[in-house]
């Protein structure tokens, strides 16, 4: 009877704070995020979705560090960005136990050459399945659904 009134608690429990029974309730996938602008560039003119290209100082920009963790991580965003975007990232980070080995290395300062001449971080660029510049941002606060919707604004409506 106490495993009976467990299970049941459980399942109320999880039902309360996710709306889904404990058995059905499941995180989205992390989401792919390509480190080649050539890759994605190629990727998203095949599967025609924008590319979203984020230049990120992982270990010392406040900022990227918190659109990473309200935005990027976060299940809603996979959602979300899974059958509109191709993802990729490029980060930039300077401790030594941090760097990124050398090809990737050149990857990310290639791409940041073509798209974040300035050196914004973060900086959230937005290209066409050509590889047109649609529009630049950056951190805002308000987390993954907020973040979600001002995506869908600066995209061309269809």
């Amino acid at each position: 009877m106490t495993t009976l009134l467990n299970t049941l608690a459980i399942s109320f429990f999880s039902m309360t704070f996710t709306g889904l029974p404990a058995s059905l309730a499941q995180t989205a996938p992390a989401p792919a995020w390509h480190t080649s602008l050539p890759e994605a560039l190629a990727l998203a003119k095949t599967s025609q979705k924008p590319v979203l290209a984020v230049f990120s100082g992982s270990d010392w920009c406040k900022p990227c560090m918190m659109l990473k963790q309200e935005v990027f991580d976060q299940p809603e965003f996979a959602s979300f960005a899974k059958d509109r975007f191709v993802l990729a990232r490029f980060d930039f980070p300077r401790n030594k136990k941090n760097r990124l080995d050398p090809a990737q290395t050149k990857l990310s300062e290639e791409a940041a050459a073509q798209l974040n001449k300035e050196g914004a971080f973060p900086a959230v660029v937005l290209l066409s399945p050509e590889g047109n510049i649609l529009a630049r941002t950056g951190y805002r606060p308000g987390g993954a659904a907020a973040y979600d919707a001002y995506l869908t604004q600066l995209l061309p409506q269809k």
